[in-house]
């Protein structure tokens, strides 16, 4: 036996070893068994099933310029337009049979139809095409053969609605059927007759091929925003990455440095007290030994954060005592600032003091960026139980020979990152003058001296 044989063989038996009629299927039938279906999905499942049409939306160019009494109205724009087709296809059924026996029955058979389109597209087709042929039948003549004008005009308004209101693929089935009506009326009834339904199909093929393509490019326009929508939701993410990222290599190089100098104190101390007690010198070995553990376990942890073209910076890390040298750049570029410094002047934790410093600097290279030519106003408040912040600037100036430059939208996104990591509170907004604010709360820690007496007590 041959291997063709057994495949065969095999094809043609169960698993329990008896003999099966089935045999492989040919691509010709598979092909055939998938335009059927898709015959029967387009045209025939659910093809009466309610679908009204959802009236549209106001927010457009267009609506938009409406006053507020006629806005609402504007929704039912579209079923007013197919009402307005169904009337005139009425009108012209009815004015191309007057002198019959049924003069008004065409215009209603081109009415229905239309009408139908509002709540069952899908049937609605169908509805027209049953429709034509009643109409045909009924008012006959040698010029409007198999389409009277009235269902002329229905059943190009209702190709045109329905396939507006299902896909292409539908509406390429409904052509079709459209087609085979035609070419069957001609055939069997149309012997003596003008035939026209050569313009009934180039005109509809050519309504469908915009709507078609009316329906690509809307798909493409919602797969473009959806991806813009990802897109941004991505560089939103990375931009809140990149900016922690920033912040934690700040704050290694801030941790580091305390760390080393607690060690390098710790193994120092002994040596400055003559005869220190063994527990004393003990002590401060202990604290030396767990400062080096905690910098080594810190540099590997964070130390992971760095780039690998990364160079730390030489110079320390800025303090709000160097606000004095960012004012005077930013007044060299041209932004006239005030600084206003409330309550009493004392030394924060070094990242406190980094993050307002790096706070005060994105706000007015914002005022840069986005207002040039305006003034800002920088306020410092000393409180009590943290340091409050506040940047405004006003509006730019009008007329005005500089425009603004787009940003990157990473500046905010790290103030509030800054902010949230210590645990304080920021609003940023327009203010009621034009300007823009920024109001950020960092809380501190209070610090409660003990006296003398605390200690005796001790």
């Amino acid at each position: 036996m041959t291997d063709t044989q057994q495949t065969q063989q095999a094809q043609q038996t169960t698993p329990d070893g008896a003999f099966s009629p089935y045999k492989p299927r040919s691509p010709e039938y598979k092909l055939a068994a998938k335009v059927l279906h898709g015959l029967r999905q387009g045209l025939f499942h659910d093809a009466f099933a309610y679908r009204p049409l959802p009236p549209m939306g106001v927010d457009g160019p267009l609506t938009r310029r409406l006053p507020g009494r006629l806005r609402p109205y504007a929704a039912w724009t579209p079923h007013a337009v197919v009402a307005g087709a169904g009337l005139l296809a009425l009108f012209v059924g009815w004015a191309s049979s007057v002198g019959s026996g049924a003069a008004l029955l065409p215009g209603l058979l081109a009415l229905a139809p239309v009408l139908l389109t509002l709540t069952r597209p899908v049937g609605a087709f169908w509805v027209s095409l049953m429709a034509a042929m009643v109409s045909a039948w009924l008012v006959g003549s040698y010029t409007t053969w198999p389409w009277q004008p009235g269902s002329y005009i229905a059943h190009l308004t209702v190709l045109t609605v329905a396939a507006i209101r299902t896909r292409p693929r539908t509406a390429a089935w409904m052509w079709a059927a459209t087609a085979f009506y035609a070419v069957f009326a001609d055939a069997l009834f149309g012997y003596g007759y003008s035939n026209n339904s050569a313009p009934m199909l180039f005109l509809s093929a050519l309504v469908l091929l915009v709507v078609t393509v009316w329906h690509i490019r809307k798909d493409a326009e919602q797969e473009v925003t959806a991806q813009q929508t990802v897109t941004a939701h991505e560089r939103s993410r990375r931009t809140l990455l990149e900016e922690r990222t920033t912040i934690a290599r700040e704050l290694h190089d801030v941790v580091a440095h305390h760390m080393s100098v607690v060690a390098i104190q710790a193994e120092a101390a002994p040596y400055r007290v003559q005869n220190p007690p063994p527990e004393l010198e003990k002590a401060f070995a202990t604290i030396r030994e767990n400062a080096v553990a905690a910098l080594t376990e810190l540099r590997r942890v964070l130390g992971v954060v760095r780039a690998e073209d990364y160079e730390a910076p030489e110079a320390p890390q800025p303090t709000l005592a160097d606000l004095g040298t960012l004012l005077a750049n930013v007044r060299e570029a041209g932004l006239a600032v005030d600084r206003t410094t409330m309550g009493a002047v004392r030394e924060l934790p070094q990242g406190v003091e980094l993050s307002a410093y790096r706070i005060v600097q994105e706000a007015l290279s914002n005022t840069l960026r986005h207002a040039p030519g305006a003034s800002a106003r920088v306020e410092i408040g000393y409180v009590l139980g943290g340091l409050a912040l506040r940047i405004v600037n006003g509006p730019p100036p009008k007329p005005s020979l500089l425009k603004p430059s787009p940003g990157s939208g990473h500046g905010i996104t790290g103030m509030r990152e800054r902010v949230s990591m210590l645990g304080g509170e920021m609003t940023a907004g327009p203010d009621g003058d034009g300007g823009y604010e920024v109001a950020v709360f960092l809380p501190v820690a209070t610090v409660v001296e003990r006296t003398d007496d605390d200690e005796a007590g001790a």
